[in-house]
């Protein structure tokens, strides 16, 4: 896992990386014959590929960032070792407080489980307490306009409802940050509105945001800063409509 600060000690920031290099094989060859012919002859069957390439910066607690950049740019990786799913290669990647990763909606619902089961075990999973997830479960079930299915397996959910329900344990899990990967993309429109608005909201409650969208509109109402990857580097750092022009120039 990343390694986390105390909460108590507010003159650090939420979120640093420094000098991070994260680094993956290539391979070159798809089967046992391919590898065997290659080393006969001497090809290289594999090559480096630095997702990551000595990437810094800071986020103060509360502020909003957008992570931006092409496919292939080290967006996903840098969510990654953010939320400790992966450990830099170089370099070191620190969060303070309790950080909640929306890396893929309902990634820990069990397709068995009732969403009932399924709220309170992905609560668990992201942090929460029972206690706490009792407070909320009301809350929750009507964010995620569930209602009567919150009794039936999830497995029998369309992907809407199973998106729904996922995103609405997520903000409404007690965090200090906020990591957010194209979740917003869930539901119809006006769900889409709503999860926006839950944002914001949670924005004005001080809760640090790091944002990775390809949808520039949502960014600049979501966002104050952006940072701007490109071949596993920075490029660019600053203001949100000048990251979004850098971004596209």
């Amino acid at each position: 896992m990343p390694r986390t600060s105390d909460p108590a000690d507010r003159d650090r920031p939420a979120i640093v990386l420094d000098d991070v290099r994260k680094t993956f094989k290539i391979k070159h060859t798809h089967s046992f014959k391919e590898t065997f012919i290659s080393a006969i002859k001497r090809k290289e069957i594999s090559s480096d590929f630095n997702a990551l390439d000595g990437v810094s910066f800071e986020v103060p607690e509360g502020q909003s960032v957008a992570l931006l950049g092409r496919n292939g740019s080290g967006k996903s990786t840098t969510l990654k070792l953010l939320s400790g799913v992966l450990q830099p290669d170089h370099g070191w990647v620190r969060t303070r407080g309790r950080t909640a990763g929306l890396l893929e909606v309902g990634a820990g619902f069990h397709p068995d489980l009732t969403g009932r089961d399924n709220v309170y075990l992905n609560a668990a999973i992201l942090g929460m307490s029972k206690e706490e997830t009792d407070e909320r479960f009301d809350e929750i079930v009507e964010f995620s306009e569930i209602g009567e299915f919150i009794d039936t397996e999830v497995k029998r959910y369309s992907s809407g409802m199973y998106s729904r329900l996922g995103f609405s344990v997520a903000v409404h899990t007690r965090v200090d940050t906020l990591l957010v990967d194209e979740i917003l993309s869930v539901g119809d429109a006006p769900f889409r509105e709503k999860c926006t608005a839950k944002m914001l909201e949670l924005q004005q409650q001080g809760i640090t945001m790091f944002v990775v969208s390809h949808n520039a509109g949502e960014v600049r109402k979501l966002c104050e800063r952006g940072i701007v990857l490109k071949n596993g580097r920075v490029v660019f750092d600053g203001g949100i409509d000048d990251a979004v022009k850098a971004l596209n120039g």
